[in-house]
């Protein structure tokens, strides 16, 4: 695909999943910018069940930057990494209670100045908290991407999100990413994707290629 294709992306995506959205729950930019930081090599449906009682526990930064490590670490034994991931909640908290008053920033740039946190959680969170026009790229959509030869295979997130927030209208930005990780999760699969039962496929440089080798 490249730029002429994007009609047709935009269409395949909005009649594939015209309802896709943020499976992580929460209910403030703080509780966000934790479930996206857990969320990191493990899934939306993991996160979800250890932070209904992390959440009870410590609502707002104010706690958690004066949380035990180990109480938290057991709240959240159940995910990879999770001491790493413990230490970096509690070190983000302080960060935001110290340097920003207990708010937690609106720029990408003061967002990624936060302890352990990246370029697509700072997106996740502009786009879900204060509707920023972003594209966070995660597994699904750097995969994704590269597949439909939106990207090259082998760029790196930073430069997939380049690319992808060059050729996708910016006022799609935040339903399009989305829609990407949706098609990540539910048809193009690391292994075995279902090309079959993707709308894309005639235009998608992988099912192309697929198609051409089992034909030989």
């Amino acid at each position: 695909m490249n730029k002429k294709d994007i009609p047709f992306l935009l269409e395949g995506l909005d009649t594939l999943f015209p309802d896709a959205h943020c499976e992580l729950n929460f209910a403030s930019p703080f509780q966000c910018i934790v479930a996206v930081s857990l969320s990191a090599q493990t899934t939306d449906a993991s996160v979800n069940r250890v932070t209904p009682a992390l959440f009870s526990r410590f609502p707002t930064s104010k706690e958690m930057a004066n949380a035990d490590i180990k109480e938290v670490e057991e709240l959240i034994h159940s995910l990879g990494l999770y001491r790493n991931k413990a230490r970096n909640l509690i070190a983000l908290s302080k960060d935001i209670e110290e340097r920003f008053g207990g708010e937690l920033p609106k720029t990408k740039e003061e967002l990624t100045s936060l302890s352990g946190v990246g370029i697509k959680t700072a997106n996740v969170v502009l786009a879900e908290c204060y509707k920023v026009p972003a594209i966070a790229v995660d597994t699904h959509v750097l995969r994704v991407s590269a597949r439909l030869g939106l990207t090259k295979e082998g760029d790196s997130p930073e430069t997939t999100e380049r690319k992808l927030e060059s050729l996708i209208p910016k006022e799609r930005h935040i339903k399009s990413h989305h829609q990407l990780i949706f098609l990540g999760r539910r048809i193009c699969h690391a292994r075995g994707p279902e090309c079959e039962n993707c709308l894309l496929s005639s235009r998608c440089y992988f099912a192309g290629k697929k198609k051409s080798t089992k034909g030989k």
